[in-house]
Parts: C-alpha cells; sequence; structure tokens
C-alpha cells in the first residue's frame, strides 16, 4: 500500500499502535491462562507469532484475513521432524536398497548401489544428486500405489534413528507442534510443502502432524492408472514427476493450494524461495526460519551442511524480515521425550 503524501509521523504512529494493540491481544491471552506456545522461550522470536496470529484473526484491524484466506506452508525434513544426519526418506531408500539386493546381485559392483551396501556413506555423497534418484527410482517404483504406503508405513513404525534409537515419529519438534496447533485454531489451514516425496509421507502425516493427505505437497513419480487382476491400480513408474524443492515449492503451492500462504516455515535454503513467495506481497505476513544450532539436544548447522544447508536463506532473512528461531535459545523443548 502507497505511503506517499501521508506524513511519516502519521505512519510511524500508527505501525506502533498496530504492534501495540497485537501484542496486546496475544498477552491478554495469556493473562487468562491459555499459552499456546509452552516451548518457546520468551524472546522475539515467540513473540513474532504471536503478533501475526492477533494481527491478522482480529477482526477490524488493519491486517485483519479471512480465515479462507490463512494459509501457512511447512517444510518438513529439519522444520518439523529431525534431518540428520541423513534425510529420513534416505534412510528408508537405503534400507530398502538392502532388503531388495538378494534380488539384484549386480548391485554389490554397481554405484550407488554398492555404497550402501558397503555403508560407505562418502561414496554415497560423491554419488550426488544423480545418485540419490536412482536410488528412489530402483526403490519406490514398480508397485501400485497402495503397495508403496504400505511399505513406506511399516517402515516408518520399525525403523529408529541412529543418534536418539527413537522412531522417527518420534523425533518432531515440540515447539512446531505447538504452531501447528495454535494456527489450526486459530482457522488457519495448515499445509507440509516437502521435498520429500509425497507418498512417503502422506501415510502418517495425520497422527503425527495433524495434517491430512490432502494438505501436503511433496516431490512425485509418475504413476499410471491400470487394471489388474480386475482391480484398478496406480503403478508407480520409474520417473521423476515433480521435484517440489527450490523454485519448485512456489510453483507446487500454486498449483496444489490456488493461495499464497500469508505465513511459511522452513530451515534450509530449499525453502528459500515458498518464503519469498508467502511474505514478499502487501499485508501481514510471516516468515521463519528454524536455525539448528543446538548440538547437544539435536544439531548444530547451517552453512557448509550436507544436508538441510542453510546459507543464501539465512543472508535473505534480515533484509526479509524473517524470523529466525534459534534451537538453542528459543527452544525450551526440542522432543518430547527430552
Amino acid at each position: 500500500m502507497s505511503v506517499v503524501n501521508i506524513p511519516r509521523r502519521t505512519v510511524l504512529v500508527a505501525l506502533l499502535a498496530t504492534a501495540a494493540s497485537a501484542r496486546l491481544a496475544s498477552r491478554g491471552a495469556l493473562a487468562q491462562g491459555v499459552d499456546p506456545l509452552p516451548s518457546w522461550a520468551d524472546g522475539p522470536a515467540r513473540q513474532s507469532i504471536l503478533d501475526f496470529v492477533a494481527a491478522v484473526t482480529r477482526e477490524g484491524a488493519p491486517d485483519f484475513v479471512p480465515a479462507s484466506q490463512r494459509i501457512a506452508t511447512f517444510d518438513n525434513d529439519g522444520t518439523l521432524w529431525c534431518e540428520q544426519p541423513m534425510y529420513v526418506q534416505l534412510a528408508f531408500a537405503m534400507d530398502r536398497v538392502k532388503a531388495l539386493a538378494p534380488s539384484h546381485p549386480e548391485w554389490h559392483e554397481r554405484q550407488p548401489f554398492k555404497a550402501v551396501l558397503d555403508n560407505d556413506m562418502a561414496a554415497l555423497a560423491q554419488a550426488g544428486e544423480k545418485g540419490l534418484v536412482e536410488l528412489v527410482m530402483a526403490t519406490h517404483a514398480g508397485m501400485t500405489t497402495g503397495e508403496f504406503a504400505r511399505i513406506a508405513t511399516d517402515w516408518i513404525r520399525a525403523a529408529r534413528h541412529p543418534r536418539f534409537k527413537r522412531p522417527y515419529t518420534e523425533l518432531v519438534y515440540r515447539p512446531m507442534l505447538e504452531v501447528l496447533a495454535f494456527l489450526r485454531q486459530s482457522g488457519f489451514k495448515t499445509f507440509i510443502v516437502s521435498g520429500g516425496g509425497v507418498e512417503f509421507m502422506r501415510p502418517w502425516t495425520e497422527p503425527v502432524y495433524g495434517i491430512p493427505p490432502e494438505q501436503v505437497i511433496g516431490s512425485s513419480i509418475r504413476t499410471e492408472f491400470r487394471i489388474e487382476n480386475g482391480q484398478p491400480e496406480l503403478v508407480r513408474l520409474p520417473q521423476i514427476d515433480f521435484i517440489d524443492d527450490g523454485p519448485g515449492k512456489p510453483v507446487g503451492i500454486n498449483g496444489h493450494i490456488g493461495r499464497r500462504p500469508i505465513a511459511a516455515f522452513g530451515n534450509s535454503d530449499g525453502d528459500l524461495q515458498m518464503l519469498q513467495w508467502a511474505t514478499r506481497w502487501p499485508g501481514k505476513r510471516l516468515g521463519l526460519l528454524v536455525h539448528h544450532t543446538d548440538a547437544e539436544r539435536e544439531y548444530a548447522y547451517d552453512r557448509t551442511s550436507h544436508f538441510g544447508r542453510l546459507d543464501k536463506a539465512l543472508d535473505a532473512a534480515a533484509a526479509s524480515r524473517w524470523t529466525v528461531a534459534s534451537m538453542k535459545d528459543d527452544w525450551k523443548k526440542i522432543f518430547d521425550f527430552q
């Protein structure tokens, strides 16, 4: 909105009054004994969430947003659950390679499969994105969507994180679960927008995050309709359909949701364009980056990490006025079991 010909003092007074009223609204809720973010330490990160929600949900306020337009998007890996020492879906693909290896003796001499079977993480890293795509094609295709959902569900129930020795679904971040619940209580619709496979996530996102399958956007491989044994099926093909990462995230959001988010949450350079898409638009907006700064309770990494690198997005945060939430400083608790 243009402020041409409006005295600067008038603009400043209006902005300060709006910020103050937002804080009063959020503090009023706290005064009533309702703390929507108990795992967040007092500070600018927590307050930015409270102020934003108060501003866009208060009818008659200048920043009010109707409930139908309250869309919030969340990256998954590193934003809602742990992504170290590797992406969870990569761990799934590696276990699938080992399970299928007896039927593929050639994999013992062929990269990147040999690296997986030898537990050679350096060689696997050298395979790069091309090698990872090859692993996914070999382990995620050649079956119906129903069969893949059962395999993914069985794996997520049985697999354990190598450091914490707990199911991956227990490695979800308590503070972010609180944000999801708070937004939904405030009339928001919450979506996952992840570079991970959409059909890998959909079987478990509702019980873990409260996000139903139809509100999950992710990368996908091609599927084909077939009649098999008299039954209609969707068969997964060894071909990439869509990569929902980086600039692909706004494309996926537009195609799937059809509305621009007013809040976006991420943790890496893969979320940069999603946060830009959500926040560089008129009206009250919230962009938040989870910064992994706690090596004791989780992991500490950013600019040089192989997984979840946070470099360009971290540089963009100040100029874009995004909130950067430090795990170490802003989260009282990371996991429920701590």
